[in-house]
């Protein structure tokens, strides 16, 4: 058979995450105790009203097409967190709600993009950004996020990426996989430099509801009017809510966006799944009880575990302010023990440690690592010490 396959899908990156977990699932099958900590999901079952909410729904038979872009009642509910929540108005044509915020993140690129077209993206970055954007017949142009400045990028940076092929740049606060957030007046210099250029903000905030010891994340949307129709916000109820499964995000921005989202979802997925717009129309609607709840246990375990993941030698870490994640440097560890890179060092601790975590080089960080504590603690507790007895060991003995 003739070479059938798109150019398009050939040009896209495999993702490591698949790749150590797929080793971690085969060493399971051996028998061995591994401990994976590749997670990008809460370890927390869906809140049981949520539940409930859905199955009533089913049973009252809303098991139908529903609009392409989400219920009336599941816009309202959107919308009314934008009000309660951040204090920003919108209107129903400005809300589209999607099967999953990466299903959103894929419309949107569609629907902006024309080939050629440069989209910014600060390092480290989600795994999805650049390839998504490369679906669509788009660039990706780096920044680096510097270790110094907590990950994050500065406006001189950006103003020096930018060119005449330009139109947006990601900004994702709490970050996957840094755990940094943007303070208002770092999220405001951005948007000075955004609004100079009519470059168009893409925040991604699914992380929105996971913040520790005090921090309140700002939305850019949320500081001016001028900024507000400059952006597009993507959420969802994936990690606030634990329901990665249940495939609901959303978007918020200007209107002709989300008129285009909606013709392209409308001849591609048809709607969201209708139970599960049900079920997110009860996790806003309903109790937020659990999202604290769940919230409290994820800092809980950041502060348990933290101290003895920096004692390790040759980690460096910065501590996380929101999102279930740890991102050390762990590039001294990795040559301490005898490798050249960091995916090595990964993959020699998944073997001889049987612990699984997510080299940096996915996110585009190539001396980190990816761990998270999405997990039990005692499982965490048992992992971190499982390296550090990993890393002592390769360095006493001379690799």
């Amino acid at each position: 058979m003739k070479n059938i396959l798109a150019d398009r899908v050939k040009a896209l990156t495999p993702s490591t995450t698949l790749a150590i977990t797929a080793k971690a699932k085969e060493l399971k099958a051996e028998g061995k105790d591994v401990i994976g900590l590749g997670a990008g999901e809460p370890d927390y079952n869906t809140p049981d009203h949520i539940i409930e909410a859905a199955y009533e729904s089913m049973k009252a038979g809303e098991t139908k097409y529903t609009p392409a872009a989400g219920t009336a009642e599941l816009k309202k509910a959107i919308i009314d967190k934008f009000s309660r929540d951040q204090l920003i108005t919108y209107s129903p044509a400005e809300i589209f709600v999607g099967s999953g915020a990466k299903h959103v993140l894929y419309c949107l690129f569609q629907a902006i993009l024309n080939t050629d077209d440069e989209v910014i993206i600060p390092t480290p970055y989600w795994v999805s950004y650049p390839e998504q954007v490369k679906l669509a017949g788009g660039r990706p142009v780096y920044i680096e996020g510097k270790e110094e400045n907590q990950y994050k990028i500065t406006p001189d940076q950006l103003a020096s990426a930018i060119s005449e092929k330009t139109k947006a740049i990601i900004i994702n606060s709490p970050s996957n996989p840094t755990g940094m957030i943007y303070s208002k007046s770092e999220l405001e210099a951005i948007a000075v430099v955004c609004a100079d250029h009519n470059i168009l903000i893409i925040s991604d905030e699914i992380y929105e509801k996971l913040t520790y010891e005090g921090q309140e994340p700002v939305s850019v949307a949320s500081i001016s009017e001028t900024y507000k129709k400059q952006s597009i916000i993507v959420n969802g109820v994936s990690k606030s809510h634990s329901m990665t499964g249940w495939r609901i995000g959303y978007a918020a921005g200007e209107e002709s966006i989300i008129k285009a989202m909606t013709n392209l979802a409308s001849h591609s997925t048809s709607n969201p799944t209708t139970t599960a717009q049900f079920g997110a129309l009860a996790a806003y609607q309903g109790t937020q009880e659990p999202v604290e709840e769940m919230r409290k246990a994820f800092e809980n375990r950041l502060n348990k575990v933290f101290s003895s993941l920096e004692d390790i030698p040759g980690f460096r870490c910065i501590k996380p302010q929101g999102a279930f994640y740890l991102f050390p440097n762990v590039k001294e560890a990795a040559l301490a023990c005898g490798f050249e890179t960091v995916d090595e060092f990964a993959a020699d601790l998944l073997e001889k440690a049987n612990v699984a975590v997510i080299p940096g080089s996915g996110f585009g960080a190539d001396d980190n690592i990816r761990l998270s504590y999405a997990t039990d603690l005692s499982s965490l507790e048992e992992a971190i010490r499982r390296i550090h007895v990993y890393v002592d060991g390769q360095t006493q003995s001379g690799n």
